[in-house]
């Protein structure tokens, strides 16, 4: 997944959010830093881990998640925690998105891998509009659980 996401000036508010990515493909996990970067955003840190994660969450607005991670299939459970424990809003990002249950409430949704730059920045955009309150697009490709919580 090269990016060839043009970079760009996102509101005030909106550039303050930071984006943890959770995955433990090291060249997946820098792809999604690269597109995240250069929508103007900050990386709050790298995860391949439960432990990590955690570790990270206070950090986060925001969360990429892969289902299957080092430490086996905990991106579920971490995503939970980090949106009911954090109030960090969860992107899942996996090969296998039925492994993810339909209609979980604590999740933004699930992008099915492999993801271009494009879908992963659109889908970025509609989680700061949706923790922020304000109107994005969803993208198509985005199987959303949630809408405009905040």
């Amino acid at each position: 997944m090269l990016t060839n996401v043009p970079r760009r000036r996102l509101p005030r508010e909106a550039m303050d959010q930071q984006v943890l990515i959770v995955e433990d493909e090291f060249l997946i996990a820098l792809d999604i830093a690269e597109t995240v970067e250069n929508m103007g955003l900050k990386v709050a840190g790298f995860a391949n881990a439960r432990k990590h994660a955690l570790e990270l969450a206070a950090r986060a607005d925001i969360a990429v998640v892969d289902v299957n991670l080092a430490d086996g299939r905990t991106g579920p459970d971490i995503g939970r925690e980090l949106a009911e424990r954090y109030g960090v809003t969860v992107i899942f990002m996996t090969g296998n998105p039925e492994d993810i249950e339909n209609g979980e409430s604590s999740f933004l949704g699930v992008l099915t891998k492999p993801v271009p730059p494009r879908v992963l920045e659109q889908s970025i955009d509609y989680a700061i509009a949706d923790r922020l309150g304000g109107m994005a697009l969803v993208p198509r490709e985005l199987k959303v659980f949630r809408r405009n919580s905040n």
